[in-house]
Parts: C-alpha cells; structure tokens; sequence
C-alpha cells in the first residue's frame, strides 16, 4: 500500500501553489458534542447538509464508511465518528483531476511524488492505535494531511511530520483555510518540516504514533518518544515487504522497558515505500540499515 513514490524534482501539482479547495461555503463550527448520525444513508446526509456540507460527498463518505464497517478495517465507535466527520473531499481538491475521487478505495496523486492514502488503510491504522480524547498523538508522514485531520477528530493533540518542505507548507496551508471555513477541529494539529526518523522531541513523550511509510526496524527516537503503555502502528520489513505491526511499549515493575508486536493484517505483506531521511535540506536514501 503506497502512500507516496519519490520522484526527483517537481511535477504537475508539486509545482503549483495550493489549488483553491472547495471552501466557499461555510459549515457550523466544530463540537465534541457532534455525532453524525450512524443509521441510515439518509439520516446522515440530511445531517451533515444542515452542517453545510455537499451532500454528493456526504453520500459518498457513508457508502465507503459502511465499505470499512464490512471489510473490518473500522470498528470503534468514536473512530466512527471521526471517519464521518472528516471531508476527505477538502484534501483531494489539491486538483480537479482527483477531487471527485476522495473516496475510492485507492491512492491519489496530490503532487511532489506523493499520494493520498486510500481511506481503508487509514481506517484500520487508526483504529488499531485506539486514539483516545487528551492524548498526545505523532503522525509521521503528514501528506495530504487527511489522516491527521481524521486524528483531530479523536484528540486536541495530534502532531505530524511532513519531510517535504514544500508540502509541509502548504498543507499547513490548508488547514488553516479549512479552520476559516469552519472545521475548527483542525486547531487541534501541530505541523512540522523535519525528518521523522528523529520523531519531535520538545513535543514528547507521546501516547500514540502512526508512520506511514516503510523501514526495515522501528527507529530508536520514535520509541524512546513512546510512552510506557503506548502504541505505535508502523510498517516495517525489507523494502517493498513489509509487515504492518502494533508495537506496544510495557514498563516493568522494576522499571524495564519491554515491547511486543502484532500484525495488523495477519501476515498479509503491505508494500510501503521507503522512510527516506534528510541530509541538509535534501531527501537522500532511507532510513533502512
């Protein structure tokens, strides 16, 4: 499941400045006490109009909603919940060609060599790592930024890593037209333009992490920035080979640090690209020893 391919330079989107999303109208600000309805196609849609949202979308937001619910990919209510509060259709408006196609079951090109993750790996990661209300979560990898938004929706605190600079910008960008536009939970993300290998130490330690690209051992910072108790969701495995594994990190009684790991998929090998790194201000390599 690729989420992004490195190519060298720019092309087509990567060269543009953030495309106008639509965000002309505006939608009632947003609650913890929001909870879309989970009944019916169209109880929801009817909701979610009177919100102010495109009712197009909406429809097309709960058929791939009850696409997840069946193929087990989510299953906690409250990741239910952000699931259907969050318009995919705002991040893939980076460009008319996917606009329309927030939610296929696939990866969309957004630009710089990178793709917006389909919405059932998303689904399943996010579940397995069971974000709760006040914690602290770090993304790695942020994207198009969809499935930080997605996390802000399960806690105040989410954080992500975006290792393209440019990309970083403008979905930073984003947000905030977003946040203008109404979907105030988007307050709730922290951005940054680093290598995510080292995680973000002056925000550590964190309750949850989520990487989204592919190294053959878990990195040393993100484990050390894990609290005791925590979860990480991460693929790791040889390149193009990898395993997508919950790691849970245990603090003895006598103050040993454990961890064990568990396969999300079963065994299922989920080809992830590679976790590259920075050398000055360029993308060289990976991470993989």
């Amino acid at each position: 499941m690729k989420r992004r391919t490195f190519v060298s330079g720019s092309v087509a989107l990567a060269a543009g400045a953030l495309a106008a999303p639509a965000i002309a109208a505006t939608i009632k600000p947003y609650s913890w006490d929001l909870n879309p309805p989970m009944d019916s196609r169209e109880n929801f849609i009817a909701w979610g109009k009177a919100r102010g949202e495109d009712p197009v979308f909406l429809g097309q937001r709960w058929d791939r909603f009850q696409a997840l619910i069946k193929n087990k990919d989510i299953w906690g209510q409250a990741t239910m919940r952000a699931f259907l509060l969050t318009p995919r259709e705002e991040f893939s408006a980076i460009s008319p060609a996917i606009h329309k196609r927030a939610y296929e079951h696939a990866f969309l090109d957004i630009g710089y060599g990178v793709t917006m993750s389909g919405p059932h790996v998303q689904g399943r990661m996010t579940n397995v790592i069971d974000v709760k209300r006040g914690e602290k979560v770090l993304e790695i990898g942020t994207g198009s930024g969809v499935q930080s938004a997605y996390i802000a929706n399960l806690t105040e605190n989410a954080y992500t890593i975006e290792i393209i600079a440019p990309l970083a910008q403008r979905t930073r960008g984003l947000y905030d037209k977003l946040i203008d536009k109404g979907y105030t939970e988007f307050k709730h993300i922290k951005t940054k333009a680093a290598d995510g290998f080292y995680g973000w130490e002056d925000a550590a330690p964190f309750d949850k992490i989520i990487v989204t690209c592919g190294i053959d051992h878990v990195p040393p910072p993100l484990l050390q920035q894990l609290k005791a108790g925590g979860l990480m969701v991460i693929p790791v495995g040889p390149p193009g080979a990898q395993r997508v594994l919950k790691v849970t990190k245990t603090q003895g009684a006598d103050g040993s640090i454990t961890t064990s790991r568990e396969d999300i998929y079963g065994g299922k090998i989920v080809p992830f690209v590679p976790f590259t790194k920075l050398e000055g201000d360029k993308i060289v390599g990976t991470h993989n020893r």
